[in-house]
């Protein structure tokens, strides 16, 4: 399935549209003012909370933490200590963990599975002229909200002042 993912400019929070190939709103996800740390509601156009992005504070570099209905479903970080690029892995329970690697700051990456065929997702800005918008392609039978949070979660970390008033 294929996204288009635009961060609002001039909010004091972090706020994102993520609509469908045919330009329809799917999901909003909208942060929390004055929080220790970032936390951001995912949510269905009705307002419905699908999942929650908190940032876990007091840990070692950048990490997130994904949860549906209150339970942890992924931990989101970024890897320290890499050599030229730059490296996420989206740690779940099991053996599906995956890795986000590519050009973060230019928004052309891959979120790739250890084992799979093919990337389970890739995120481009190459066809789009605005700022702070992009594509998200999404392998069919993948947790298209996860990603699509996954994504949220890199904007943030490697574009932590984009569209918000400082």
């Amino acid at each position: 399935m294929r996204y288009v993912m635009k961060e609002k400019f001039w909010t004091l929070t972090n706020q994102f549209d993520i609509r469908d190939d045919t330009g329809k709103v799917v999901f909003l996800v909208k942060g929390q003012f004055f929080s220790l740390g970032d936390k951001l509601s995912f949510q269905d156009p009705s307002g419905n909370e699908l999942l929650f992005i908190r940032q876990k504070m007091l840990s070692l570099g950048h990490t997130f933490l994904l949860e549906r209905k209150g339970e942890v479903i992924a931990r989101v970080y970024r890897h320290l200590f890499t050599l030229i690029r730059y490296r996420f892995t989206v740690d779940v329970p099991g053996p599906n963990d995956l890795e986000a690697a590519g050009d973060f700051l230019n928004h052309e990456y891959t979120f790739t599975r250890p084992g799979a065929a093919g990337p389970v997702a890739t995120a481009s800005k190459r066809w789009f002229s605005w700022v702070d918008t992009y594509g998200i392609d999404i392998a069919p039978g993948e947790d298209d909200v996860m990603l699509l949070a996954c994504a949220v979660v890199i904007d943030l970390v490697m574009h932590p002042s984009d569209g918000r008033l400082s």
